[in-house]
């Protein structure tokens, strides 16, 4: 099993966490719970940063935070961007590679561990998500391509059913909610081998997802573009810096507490 001490988390709001309420006002995330996954599996400490800010695009998460993550000399790092580039007008790609690629092989030459994953198909979470699909696949060839050129592990969630069942995302459509951050954080630790983790977060629900009717499902995109697409479309056009008024929640490395279970058995 590896044994890591400095973990940094890098990226937009999935990173941030949002919409896993932490009980206290702020935001867990599948980062966050990552960090506690290793930490209860080591007997070393693990210190652990988050720098995600909500809304960056790709080059804004390289520009604005790769450099002080590197800064913090991790051991491990989690980069995960692009979706905000996705869903945007004007997404390109090529530079999208660039970033990667530049972040990965830096990363990779300060002898970092680094962690990614893979978008899942859309089509049944978001209304506009066949029309998303394509460009979101292509990324996803990118990010599987660059990864095996620097020797980044990835989380291919393409290939996992479990992350298109729509109950695992918020009603926002385009984050994922508490049970979808708990499932990624433990298909991330699988991935990394970290002791205890298993495959059992691919494994389905228990009962199959409802259907709606067309009716019912048409009201349910309406009220989606109105409270959730319209405003974001909003800022776009009034020109809001994406990330506007937000700062990193956990800028500095702070070791994680281990879980009560982990300190009553591992005593």
């Amino acid at each position: 099993m590896p044994i890591f001490h400095r973990y940094v988390a890098i990226g937009d709001s999935s990173t941030e966490g949002l919409v896993d309420p932490d009980g206290q006002g702020g935001y867990r995330g599948w980062a966050d719970r990552l960090a506690q996954l290793v930490a209860d599996a080591q007997d070393e400490p693990l210190e652990y940063a988050n720098l995600a800010v909500r809304s960056l695009r790709l080059n804004e998460i390289r520009n604005r935070q790769f450099d002080d993550a590197i800064a913090l000399q991790p051991d491990l790092m989690t980069i995960f961007g692009g979706g905000n580039d996705l869903i945007a007008v004007g997404w390109d790609l090529d530079t999208m590679r660039a970033d990667l690629a530049a972040m990965y092989g830096e990363a990779r030459a300060h002898d970092c561990t680094v962690l990614t994953f893979t978008l899942p198909d859309p089509t049944s979470i978001n209304p506009f998500g066949k029309h998303l699909k394509d460009r979101m696949f292509r990324f996803n060839d990118i990010v599987r391509a660059e990864a095996e050129r620097y020797g980044v592990l990835v989380m291919d969630f393409q290939n996992y059913p479990i992350a298109e069942d729509p109950r695992l995302w918020f009603e926002d459509r385009l984050h994922g909610n508490e049970l979808g951050h708990q499932r990624t954080a433990a298909a991330l630790a699988w991935r990394l081998g970290i002791d205890g983790a298993d495959e059992s977060w691919a494994e389905p629900l228990d009962d199959e997802p409802a259907r709606r009717q067309f009716h019912q499902q048409l009201a349910s995109d309406v009220d989606w573009i109105r409270r959730y697409l319209g405003p974001w479309l909003g800022k776009g056009i009034r020109g809001v810096p994406h990330g506007d008024g937000v700062d990193p929640k956990r800028p500095v490395p702070t070791v994680v507490p281990r879980s009560i279970t982990r300190s009553r058995s591992g005593s």
